[in-house]
C-alpha cells in the first residue's frame, strides 16, 4: 500500500499557489497570476463542474484530481479572466512555464498556438484576441512518446518503481499574464566571461543599464559591457548579485548579474576545476526535483529555499539537477543562496538495462555511439529541447555545468553533439557522457560508482569528476511513500549506521582521490523519491537523515585535502 505522505509546505498550501513572480531575472511590475483553480476535463471538453489546482498536474495529490488517464487522453483546462482596470500598457503576453508533452492554446475561440516539448516556457502575445471578458482554453496530450520527446524518468503507472517515477501529464508550471509597452524587451541575455558581463537586449534597443553597486551604462544597439574595477566575484561562499535596471524607450526591467570564472587549470600535476581562478571542489549531490504531493511541481516557492538551505547546512555546494528542469524560482534561489548548479538535458530515446546499465556497472564502458538512437525525428527534438532549455536558463550564474547525455539514455554522436553544445554556450563546463561510453570531446571525465570502491585516478588529459556515487539507503518508518519496495545501494539499518557508512565512504574514498586528481563528487541523492529511499531527506522533507555533526566535518576535509 502507498502511503499519502506530504511536506508541511503541502500541509499549508493556499488557494492560489506559487503566487511570486515567474521570471526572477527578468521582471515586470505588471503581471497577473493565473494559477489556481481552473475548470478541467478528460477527453472531451465536457466541463461539468470537475476542476484542476494549476500548476500542479492531474496525477498529483495537489491538483485535486489525482488520475493518470491513458495515454494520448486530451486533457482540457479552461478558466475566464477580466484585466485589471489599466493593465494593459499596449501588448498583452501570456506565460506558460511548462506543459507535458504538447499543449495547444486558444482564447475567446480563437487558436493561438501549438507548443511541442513539456520542459521549456512559451509565450504568446494575445493582445488581438482580448474582450472584457475572456476565456483561455489549454488542451494538453501526452502520450509518453519516450522515443521522440524527452521524458525523464517519468513511465506508465503500471511500470512505476525502483528509479522511475509517476508520469506528469498537463500543465505543471506557472500561467501568467504580463503587459507591456508596443515597443519592448523581448528577450534579455546576459554573458558572463572571466571579470567582465555583457548585457544584450533582444531586439537591440537603446537605453541605459543601471547597476545599484556601480552606477548608470549606455546601452546602445541592444547591448552594454561592465567591467567592474574591482570586481566582487560570486561563489556559495559568497553569493554576491549584482542587481540592475535596464530602461528601454517605456519598457522597464529588473534584473540581476554575477561574476565568476570557470575554467581548467593544471596544479599539482592533474587538471583541476577552477572557480575565480582557484581549484574548487564541487561537493555535490543529485536532485530530481520531486516531491510527495506535486511530483514534479513543488507545493510552494519555499520548497526549492527548504531544500537549498538544509544540503547548505551539511555543507554541500553543489547540486546536479537530474534529468529534469525546475521552474526558474530554483535557480533563483540557487544564485541568490549560494548554490552551484550541474544541469542535465532531459533525455528523449529509448533505455535498454542490459545496454544502458548492466554491462557498464560490471565495466563494459565503450561503445561506438554515432549509429546509436539513429532516429532523425528524435535526435532533432534533443537538439530542439536542448537548445530551448540552454537559452531559457543561460543567464543563471549558479549554473556551471551542463551535463549533455546521462548513462547513454538517449545517447548519440556525442563528439559532435559536444561541438554543437559549445556552439550554444562555450562560458560553461560540458560533461558529455555522464557515466560511461565516453567518446573524445567532453571537458570532463566523468564517471559513476555504485557497486565497488571508489578507486579513480585522473589521466591527466581532462578534469576527473565522479558524477554519481553512494546512494546508501534506509528506511524511515513513517515516511515511506512505498513500504513494501525500496530501492538504493546498501542498505543502513539505523541512522547511526548510515551516518558512520556515509562519513567513511567520503574520508576513505573520496578524499584520498582528490590527489589523484578528482574535481568533484556528486552523492545520491537530496531526497527519497517515491520507492527510492537513498535519500538525505525523506521524500516528504521531514527527516534529515545524516547529522551536521557528521557531515559539516566531511565537508572540511574536502577543502583540506584540495588545499594540500
Amino acid at each position: 500500500m502507498l502511503h499519502d505522505l506530504m511536506t508541511l509546505r503541502g500541509e499549508n498550501l493556499t488557494d492560489t499557489p506559487w503566487n511570486c513572480y515567474p521570471r526572477p531575472q527578468m521582471k515586470r511590475d505588471n503581471w497577473l497570476n493565473l494559477n489556481g483553480s481552473w475548470q478541467f476535463a478528460a477527453g472531451k471538453p465536457d466541463f461539468d463542474g470537475k476542476t484542476i489546482l494549476v500548476p500542479f498536474c492531474p496525477e498529483s495529490k495537489l491538483s485535486g484530481v489525482k488520475q493518470h488517464y491513458p495515454e494520448g487522453t486530451t486533457l482540457w483546462y479552461r478558466r475566464n479572466f477580466v484585466l485589471p482596470e489599466g493593465f494593459n500598457r499596449g501588448r498583452v503576453l501570456l506565460h506558460i512555464g511548462a506543459a507535458d508533452q504538447i499543449a495547444e492554446v486558444s482564447l475567446n475561440g480563437n487558436h493561438l498556438y501549438r507548443h511541442e516539448g513539456g520542459y521549456e516556457a512559451f509565450t504568446l502575445d494575445i493582445t488581438e484576441y482580448l474582450q472584457p471578458e475572456n476565456e483561455l482554453t489549454v488542451c494538453c496530450w501526452d502520450d509518453l512518446n519516450n522515443q521522440v520527446f524527452p521524458y525523464g524518468k517519468q513511465v506508465l503507472p503500471e511500470k512505476r518503481g525502483g528509479m522511475w517515477y509517476t508520469p506528469v501529464s498537463g500543465i505543471w508550471q506557472s500561467l501568467w499574464l504580463e503587459s507591456v509597452p508596443e515597443t519592448y524587451i523581448r528577450k534579455l541575455h546576459i554573458e558572463n566571461r572571466g571579470a567582465s558581463v555583457t548585457i544584450t537586449t533582444e531586439p537591440a534597443l537603446n537605453g541605459f543599464v543601471k547597476v545599484s553597486a556601480l552606477g548608470d551604462f549606455a546601452l546602445e544597439n541592444g547591448s552594454v559591457t561592465i567591467t567592474p574595477e574591482e570586481p566582487h566575484f560570486w561563489s556559495p561562499e559568497d553569493p554576491y548579485l549584482y542587481d540592475f535596471t535596464v530602461a528601454a524607450g517605456e519598457d522597464r526591467i529588473e534584473s540581476y548579474f554575477a561574476i565568476r570564472s570557470l575554467e581548467v587549470k593544471q596544479v599539482s600535476g592533474y587538471p583541476r576545476l577552477c572557480l575565480n581562478g582557484k581549484p574548487y571542489f564541487f561537493h555535490g549531490l543529485l536532485d530530481q526535483g520531486y516531491w510527495p504531493e506535486g511530483l514534479l511541481t513543488p507545493p510552494a516557492p519555499e520548497s526549492y529555499v527548504d531544500d537549498i538551505l538544509a544540503m547548505k547546512a551539511l555543507g554541500f555546494n553543489t547540486l546536479r539537477k537530474h534529468i529534469k528542469v525546475e521552474m526558474e524560482e530554483f535557480y533563483y534561489q540557487c544564485d541568490k543562496l549560494g548554490m552551484i548548479v550541474w544541469q542535465d538535458m532531459v533525455n528523449n530515446s529509448d533505455y535498454n538495462f542490459l545496454r544502458d546499465t548492466a554491462l557498464p556497472t560490471v565495466g563494459i564502458q565503450t561503445l561506438d555511439d554515432r549509429n546509436l538512437h539513429k532516429d532523425k525525428a528524435s535526435r532533432e527534438m534533443f537538439r530542439k529541447c536542448a537548445e530551448a532549455l540552454v537559452n531559457q536558463l543561460k543567464n543563471h550564474p549558479s549554473i556551471c555545468l551542463w551535463t549533455i547525455f546521462n548513462e547513454a539514455w538517449g545517447q548519440f554522436d556525442s563528439d559532435n553533439v559536444y561541438t554543437w553544445f559549445k556552439q550554444l554556450d562555450d562560458t560553461r563546463f560540458i560533461d558529455t557522457t555522464s557515466g560511461w561510453f565516453r567518446r573524445e570531446k567532453s571537458d570532463v571525465d566523468s564517471r559513476h560508482v555504485y557497486f565497488r570502491k571508489v578507486k579513480l585516478k585522473g589521466d591527466g588529459r581532462k578534469p576527473l569528476i565522479l558524477s554519481e556515487f553512494g546512494g546508501k539507503t534506509y528506511k524511515a518508518e513513517g515516511h515511506l511513500f512505498n513500504p513494501d519496495k525500496s530501492y538504493g545501494y546498501g542498505g543502513c539499518e539505523t541512522l547511526e549506521q548510515l551516518n558512520k557508512a556515509v562519513k567513511k565512504l567520503y574520508l576513505e574514498e573520496i578524499v584520498p582521490s582528490i590527489r589523484n586528481g578528482l574535481c568533484a563528487s556528486i552523492y545520491t541523492q537530496v531526497s527519497d523519491v517515491e520507492d527510492e529511499i537513498n535519500g538525505l531527506l525523506t521524500y516528504d522533507r521531514k527527516l534529515c537523515k545524516l547529522t551536521r555533526e557528521t557531515m559539516v566535518p566531511v565537508a572540511e576535509a574536502l577543502k583540506a585535502a584540495l588545499e594540500k
